[in-house]
């Protein structure tokens, strides 16, 4: 099974003119539906949470869940294939997520 690491990403929405927080998001793990009757697509969930003010943040700080699958997919846009999430490896780029994320989730 596929999974994404810990860390930090960008989900392809990303626009990199902007600020460096814009759908950037924190993978904190992956977790399992604890009921056998689940749909098989929704049995492994990536929890992640959003590091620029959103809506799941302006409701109390909560985590999103995405079906695991769909995490790691890769998504058409105009002609173009990619990942709909890519993992963020610039040391200087994480140091400044990391205290956003900080700031946010104190």
């Amino acid at each position: 099974m596929q999974q994404p690491e810990k860390g930090f990403y960008y989900h392809y929405k990303h626009d990199s003119s902007g600020l460096i927080n814009n759908y950037a998001y924190e993978v904190v793990g992956v977790g399992h539906h604890t009921e056998d009757d689940c749909r098989s697509v929704d049995q492994y969930m990536v929890v992640y949470r959003p590091l620029y003010e959103a809506f799941v943040y302006k409701n109390g700080k909560m985590f999103d869940i995405r079906p695991l699958g769909m995490f790691i997919e890769a998504v058409t846009k105009d002609g173009k294939t990619f990942p709909r999430f890519q993992k963020i490896t610039d040391k200087e780029l994480i140091a400044k997520l990391e205290k956003i994320r900080d700031e946010m989730y104190s």
